[in-house]
């Protein structure tokens, strides 16, 4: 999978799952800030995310997520 077919699918579930309006979903957008997302809400939105994932998601990595893009960065190498 493509890091854009990622991000469509990841703003795809960003606007229908979390209610986030689709024009606040951009790369740089910050997932806390901008788009306000709880630690509880990222572990969901990770979970709704494993089916398009091929290897195991590491919880520690995602410490180091702060915007749109970097969840894209970090699942895009578990897509192959």
């Amino acid at each position: 999978m493509t890091k854009d077919e990622l991000y469509t699918k990841l703003k795809d579930v960003l606007v229908n799952d979390f209610d986030i309006e689709e024009s606040s979903i951009k790369p740089e957008a910050n997932i806390v800030l901008d788009l306000d997302l709880d630690s509880i809400d990222a572990v969901e939105l990770i979970v709704k995310m494993k089916p398009l994932l091929n290897g195991k998601i590491e919880p520690e990595i995602f410490k180091s997520v702060k915007t749109v893009q970097d969840v894209v960065d970090i699942l895009e190498p578990l897509t192959k």
